[in-house]
């Protein structure tokens, strides 16, 4: 259900048409004003704090390591970068996600994740830091607790074929968003077009973002498409020896 807001002002901009001429010119803008503010808290809202449970749908964000080792510079996590061997894709994160916007952040209470779950993943997402990062900032908002949570990313990232072309970091590859759209299709017969998006910076592909249904099938997301690569060409950077 595409999640509507600001109806206070749509109401009030109704009202307005009836009222006295004379007064029209200051309530018009005390209506634009309530209208410019109610606009403010619809963004902070399609993109901030929710409330635990309360999303559409999971978009699986699939990072290719190197893009991330080439550019984050000293920033770089060793154990994702200085890997003996080489990532190619790895679970960036799954994120609860509205129909418009996604909650991030959620407030709960006594669920941080041990140090032995956040190990556990280190084989999807080899980082520590990225672990705790997407538990604060998108596993707090799934209404699920850290263990369940991550069974959850398990359970997605297995239900993606990775296609055979990008299961190795080891050479530079020069594409198209739209091959690389065409490969996962190809290697996901459920998968269509219209459910995943590929995501660049800088000329190279970042990650690949499938959208999912809360039980984990493959579904259309008309606002992650919009937000995908718009280049004409992309760069699958190899990974480097660090």
């Amino acid at each position: 259900m595409v999640r509507e807001r600001a109806r206070p002002a749509l109401f009030l901009r109704a009202r307005l048409q009836d009222g006295p001429p004379v007064r029209r010119t200051a309530l018009a803008a005390c209506v634009a004003g309530l209208v410019g503010l109610a606009a403010n808290v619809s963004d902070a809202a399609a993109q901030g704090r929710g409330r635990a449970g309360d999303f559409d749908f999971y978009v699986l964000s699939l990072s290719w390591s190197p893009t991330y080792c080439a550019t984050a510079g000293s920033r770089a996590d060793r154990g994702q970068c200085g890997a003996a061997k080489p990532h190619a894709f790895v679970v960036h994160g799954l994120w609860p996600q509205y129909e418009r916007g996604f909650p991030s952040d959620c407030r709960v209470t006594g669920r941080e994740p041990t140090r032995a779950q956040v190990d556990d993943m280190l084989d999807v997402m080899p980082s520590v830091g990225l672990v705790r990062h997407e538990w604060r900032k998108h596993g707090t908002c799934s209404g699920l607790d850290p263990r369940a949570y991550f069974e959850t990313v398990r359970k997605a990232a297995a239900k993606v074929t990775i296609p055979d072309a990008y299961r190795d970091a080891g050479r530079e590859q020069d594409l198209t968003p739209a091959d690389i759209e065409r490969a996962f299709v190809a290697a996901n017969p459920s998968l269509r077009p219209s459910m995943v998006a590929v995501g660049c910076r800088e000329g190279m592909m970042t990650e690949v973002r499938i959208c999912m249904t809360r039980e984990l099938a493959f579904r259309p997301c008309a606002e992650v498409d919009r937000r995908a690569c718009r280049a004409s060409r992309v760069s699958l950077p190899a990974a480097r020896a660090r």
